[in-house]
């Protein structure tokens, strides 16, 4: 065989790497198969193995794709992947690399969820201004589930760690198949004219066709119309169903649902504690304020009372007494000092005291005083005093002296 003929093995694989690029249909093609072998890599991409009766197909979606996939891939699990058909010419095989993954049928089933939803919120049906508020403490809850499976097991497992002493009511509806709407729409309304605080109405996570019945329009509505709020618990985190938003809260699982709608009692008696003391303490320093008030007030009332200015009142009569007293006793000793001393001068000045040394006082019959023989006349009557005693007497003859006091002839 010739030199020429002969390839190298990156030849082949380069070769037919360009052949697969160049088909039209490899290029963007649309696989229906059963998910097998599904690794999630730490890189972020997601390696998994396509196959039905016939055959199967390696595929690899890379992490840059994985935005708009929804749902978490598993084995066992049918669904249709759009991509292109390449060589990975390093190891000399061909797979899938996927651009988008759907279930097998949500393709329809989702735009049937589409309209529907569109179509009820028009009607106003997700409006926020009909969400009914959760009970913040509850005593009873309703939940609309299986009888049996995760679901129920979780709620009952965290409803009760969270208050040991709350009431459940278990409707155990069907929550897949063809009457699964009928049987939740039976037990969301048996639940509300039971009387719950609030109602749980979901089931664990599935495919679109296993969720389906939330996403039924008489579910929707039965949830609308009730009078008791409902938490929707459909578990799934990514995907919304219609009962979501047609509820008054919506929990991505089981799990959550029981934690928003059972209240922790060990928190609430921890925050009631603390609360309590945090009352206690405000009403201390109030009582304190108050005490130091009622002491102002009353210290006021007291200055300010009847007894209190009767009291400073008698005080300052009795200061004013006293000090009344002790003036007029200074008073009488300076007066009486005085007195005396007056009483001695004009004892001394006194007429008598002069009439002890042997004066004596000459007065008129009118009783004037006569100072000098001008003032009297012969023949005039006189009253001599002396100091025993007095005579009248007759001006027998006026003498003056040569050389009188009054200056006179």
């Amino acid at each position: 065989m010739a030199e020429k003929n002969i390839y190298s093995v990156s030849q082949v694989n380069s070769y037919l790497g360009h052949l697969f690029r160049e088909d039209f249909v490899l290029r963007r093609i649309r696989v229906r198969g059963e998910l097998s072998n599904v690794k999630y890599h730490s890189s972020g991409h997601i390696y998994f193995t396509m196959k039905d009766q016939g055959g199967t197909l390696a595929a690899v979606m890379f992490a840059g794709q994985r935005r708009g996939l929804s749902f978490e891939l598993r084995e066992g699990l049918k669904v249709v992947v759009t991509g292109s058909v390449e060589v990975y010419e390093r190891g000399g095989v061909y797979q899938l690399y996927a651009s988008s993954i759907e279930e097998e049928g949500r393709g329809d089933l989702y735009a049937e969820f589409l309209r529907l939803k569109r179509e009820l919120e028009e009607m106003g049906m997700f409006a926020p201004e009909y969400k009914k508020p959760i009970p913040k403490y509850v005593s009873s809850v309703g939940i609309v589930t299986a009888r049996t499976g995760a679901a129920i097991r979780d709620i009952i497992n965290v409803s009760t760690r969270r208050d040991p002493y709350i009431r459940l009511v278990l409707y155990p509806a069907t929550v897949q198949g063809e009457r699964a709407a009928d049987s939740i729409v039976r037990g969301i309304r048996t639940l509300d004219r039971y009387g719950v605080d609030v109602i749980i109405c979901g089931r664990g996570g599935g495919s679109i066709e296993d969720l389906w019945a939330f996403n039924e329009e008489r579910v929707a509505r039965a949830i609308f119309e009730c009078e008791t709020p409902v938490i929707s618990a459909v578990g799934h985190e990514t995907d919304f169903t219609i009962a979501d938003f047609a509820a008054d809260l919506r929990a991505p699982t089981p799990s959550a649902a029981a934690e928003l709608a059972v209240p922790d009692i060990m928190q609430f008696l921890r925050d009631l504690q603390g609360d309590r003391e945090a009352l206690e303490s405000a009403m201390r320093r109030k009582l304190d304020r108050y005490r130091a008030v009622l002491r102002e007030r009353e210290l006021r009332l007291r200055l300010h009372s009847p007894g209190s200015l009767v009291r400073e009142r008698r005080s300052r009569c009795e200061e004013l007494r006293l000090a009344l007293a002790a003036a007029m006793k200074e008073k009488y000793l300076r007066t009486s000092h005085r007195f005396a001393r007056d009483t001695e001068r004009l004892r001394m000045l006194s007429p008598l005291e002069r009439l002890k040394g042997g004066f004596a006082y000459v007065a008129d019959e009118d009783g004037h005083a006569v100072k000098t023989v001008g003032e009297t006349a012969a023949g005039r009557i006189l009253d001599v005093r002396f100091r025993d005693g007095r005579v009248r007497a007759e001006v027998l003859e006026v003498i003056p002296e040569d050389q009188p006091d009054n200056g006179k002839q």
